[in-house]
């Protein structure tokens, strides 16, 4: 499957300034020495991806069939810094909260997969903020509600307090229904994140507790990470005048061009 992702930033509006605008890919430092309104990143990428096979596709070897998972010592050093959780937990709640998914001996690992996102489907509101950075998972679990990136981490600190291998991956969300006009999933034909959980015989598996979706081509992952900032979509500075700055505005769109097979199938 070809996917072709646009992304579109038209807003740093800030009239009668100079613009000096550093771009990391070229190492340049252009100066823009006459007075505009608004500058504007346009940045387009096309690309074949061959989308994500669902976990029934790979065999777990039996040392991952249960919770807690037992990594070979290797895989320890390899994945030491996604299997300690990060997040405080002052108030015990994300530890009585994880807990739950393993009461009674539930412990079988792709059904505490499934129950974990079946929660955030039942639990949890999708809501959107245009604040920096991510809650904390202690606020996502007291207010039910949060952002993809706040589900994300909030995932990723339980997975990790069940002791599986858990990182942040951020991306796109790919979704068929945006091509003909339709409304698509939550955060589709955007900027999206959720998390990966390591699994011995399968390898790094998605798991999106926005949308309750871990396979087939609506994820695109772009970057992964241990915490949610080290993967920050977009950042930088500017200097001026706190009233010159008039706002900034983002737009994501993830179109199919087309379609390729995959080689792997043939």
């Amino acid at each position: 499957m070809q996917l072709m992702a646009g992304v579109r930033g038209a807003g740093v509006h800030v009239p009668h300034r100079r613009f000096h605008r550093r771009t990391v890919w070229s190492r340049g430092l252009p100066e823009y020495t006459h007075d505009e309104s608004e500058l504007t990143f346009t940045f387009q990428v096309r690309g074949v991806y061959f989308g994500i096979k669902d976990i029934e596709a790979f065999p777990l070897e039996a040392r991952a069939d249960e919770v807690p998972v037992q990594y070979t010592p290797d895989e320890w050093n390899d994945l030491t810094g996604y299997l300690r959780p990060h997040a405080e937990d002052p108030d015990g709640s994300l530890a009585t909260w994880t807990k739950s998914f393993v009461a009674g001996d539930q412990d079988q690992t792709v059904a505490v997969l499934r129950r974990m996102l079946a929660a955030f489907r039942d639990q949890f509101s999708y809501r959107a903020r245009e604040t920096e950075g991510t809650q904390t998972p202690c606020e996502t679990l007291r207010m039910k509600s949060g952002t993809c990136r706040d589900c994300a981490w909030l995932m990723i600190e339980a997975l990790r307090r069940l002791g599986f291998a858990s990182r942040f991956v951020s991306g796109y969300l790919y979704d068929g229904a945006l091509d003909g006009g339709a409304v698509g999933m939550t955060g589709s034909g955007a900027t999206h994140a959720w998390s990966q959980v390591f699994l011995p015989g399968a390898g790094w598996m998605d798991y999106d507790p926005t949308n309750q979706i871990n396979a087939g081509f609506d994820l695109i992952p772009v970057a992964v990470a241990r915490h949610p900032g080290q993967a920050i979509p977009l950042e930088g500075s500017w200097f001026g005048e706190a009233k010159d700055y008039l706002g900034m505005s983002v737009s994501v769109a993830v179109h199919k061009v087309g379609e390729v097979a995959d080689p792997s199938e043939g």
